[in-house]
Formats: C-alpha cells, sequence, structure tokens
C-alpha cells in the first residue's frame, strides 16, 4: 500500500513540477496575450488567464467566483483519487490516477494563487482553434484517457 503512494505521489509531484516551470516561463517571458509560433499555422506559445475550466470551458462565465468553484471540485477531484489508490491493482492505472492528481494540484495552485489557470498551449489548423491549455491539463486528459482504457480492459496487468 506505501509503495502504491509513493509510486502515485512521485509521478503526480513530476507532473506539478513540470507545470509549474512550464508556467512561470511562460509568465516571465511571454507577454499576456502575446503569440509566439512554434509551429506556424500548427502551433504558437500565448500567455492567457482562463477562470473556466480545462480547454477555456466556462471561460467567458459571467459569474465572479468560478475560481472557488473549481478550486472546490479539485479539492474533492484529489479526495476520490487518493481512495482510488487503494483499489488500483496496476501500475497504469496509479500512473494514471498519478497524471490526474498532478495536472488537478497543478490547476489548483494556479487558481489559488492568481484567481485563474496559465493557459499557453495554442494548438490549430488555419483559423480552428482549439482552446489554449498547458501542461496540467494534457496530463489530465492522458489520465482520464489511460483510465478508460484500463477501466476497458485493455493493458497487462501487474
Amino acid at each position: 500500500m506505501q509503495r502504491r503512494y509513493a509510486f502515485v505521489l512521485g509521478l503526480a509531484a513530476v507532473v506539478l513540477a513540470a507545470d509549474q516551470a512550464s508556467k512561470a516561463a511562460v509568465r516571465a517571458h511571454i507577454g499576456a496575450f502575446e503569440r509566439i509560433p512554434v509551429i506556424p499555422g500548427f502551433l504558437d506559445l500565448v500567455n492567457v488567464g482562463n477562470r473556466g475550466a480545462a480547454f477555456g470551458f466556462l471561460n467567458r462565465a459571467d459569474w465572479s467566483w468560478p475560481s472557488l468553484v473549481f478550486a472546490g471540485v479539485s479539492l474533492v477531484a484529489l479526495g476520490v483519487i487518493l481512495w482510488l489508490v487503494k483499489s488500483a491493482r496496476d501500475r497504469v492505472s496509479l500512473a494514471a490516477l498519478a497524471l490526474i492528481m498532478g495536472g488537478a494540484v497543478g490547476n489548483l495552485v494556479d487558481r489559488l494563487r492568481f484567481g485563474f489557470v496559465v493557459d499557453f498551449i495554442d494548438a490549430y489548423v488555419g483559423e480552428l482553434h482549439w482552446p489554449a491549455f498547458n501542461v496540467a491539463d494534457s496530463a489530465i486528459c492522458v489520465g482520464a484517457v489511460l483510465l478508460a482504457w484500463r477501466m476497458l480492459g485493455h493493458g497487462a496487468r501487474d
């Protein structure tokens, strides 16, 4: 049991560190709403604040307290993840939970520090833009896909 939590907390800490370091670099080197092309026509770095959920969902909501709501949801999610770690039976599921946890904590830290989440990856094709996102959002999505994949019975059991 202790090894499970050590693995999950260790991987979550790596995700959190990568997320916070990348956001700090963006805030230090890219002005608000500035755009730096990485792969022209496909990928830019930007510096935007997101008061909504992942990928800009509810970012433009006309209420003033979404960060508190999403911070509360993050805390509940962290509790559920820690509870799920007890029943996870394989490393894929544990890794998935760790990725989700690290991402949730990364975005929670932003909400508590700034009142919004720092997003900086802008993927697009022509005029079609996916909402800006960050390392934490990516970790949450990868973790969710891995968890769903495991729940569907795929992947080797340890």
